[in-house]
């Protein structure tokens, strides 16, 4: 009698905590933006990402057609021959994770491994001092570069308003993806911004971190670890 009145109970008592699991699990999954922030982006969509810089160019979609990204990873490859994390030792990897994240114009999801290279991604958050220093030469490095170089943006850790409004501020469209929860970061393996990754034709990646990129030291690492040279 003990176990069946006690049943009861154990569920009631049970519960709460079962219930705020639940709700941490779903609040991981970024709401679409509503239609007045999503007005409000100043950024390319995502759409010509799953195809080479060159294609993309060809045939661009029209803004906000939100194209679905193509499914499967870049063909694995070691990266460049002593290429490695800004300050560690050699750690040749290939690809970007397998992580997926909204487009931050239009809101469809977008699969990093899917990402067609040459390309460059910077994380970047409207909070961070060396990312408000870089933003706007990325913006340049995807002007000068556009149709044989993907310059694409994180922004990571960030309130979506407060990114629109740094992005509109200096002028940057380029396609950027919202990351609130720091999932490409962490899976990175990184914890401070700014973060830079170049990922080759061949979809190997290095990874960039430290202090502010310059217009010499980012067309260095672009030609370096992509193989695009910058026109000046």
């Amino acid at each position: 009698m003990s176990r069946v009145r006690g049943g009861p109970v154990l569920a009631r008592w049970l519960l709460p905590p079962l219930a705020l699991l639940l709700a941490a699990c779903t609040a991981t999954e970024t709401p679409p933006p509503s239609p007045a922030e999503d007005a409000a982006s100043p950024f390319t969509d995502c759409g010509a990402l799953n195809v080479p810089p060159a294609t993309a160019s060809a045939s661009a979609p029209a803004a906000g057609s939100g194209a679905a990204p193509v499914s499967g990873r870049v063909a694995p490859a070691a990266s460049a021959p002593g290429s490695a994390d800004r300050g560690g030792l050699p750690a040749p990897v290939a690809g970007l994770p397998d992580v997926s994240l909204p487009c931050f114009t239009g809101g469809r999801s977008f699969g990093l491994a899917s990402l067609r290279g040459p390309a460059v991604v910077n994380l970047w958050a409207s909070s961070c001092a060396p990312c408000r220093e870089e933003l706007p030469l990325l913006q340049e490095l995807a002007d000068r570069t556009a149709g044989r170089l993907h310059v694409v943006g994180v922004d990571t850790f960030d309130g979506r308003a407060a990114g629109a409004s740094f992005a509109a501020d200096k002028g940057v469209t380029f396609p950027t993806l919202f990351d609130p929860g720091k999932k490409l970061l962490t899976a990175l393996g990184k914890i401070n911004l700014p973060v830079t990754v170049f990922v080759g034709a061949d979809g190997g990646r290095f990874v960039y971190t430290g202090k502010a990129l310059d217009k010499p030291t980012l067309g260095g690492l672009v030609r370096t670890h992509t193989g695009v040279t910058v026109t000046e």
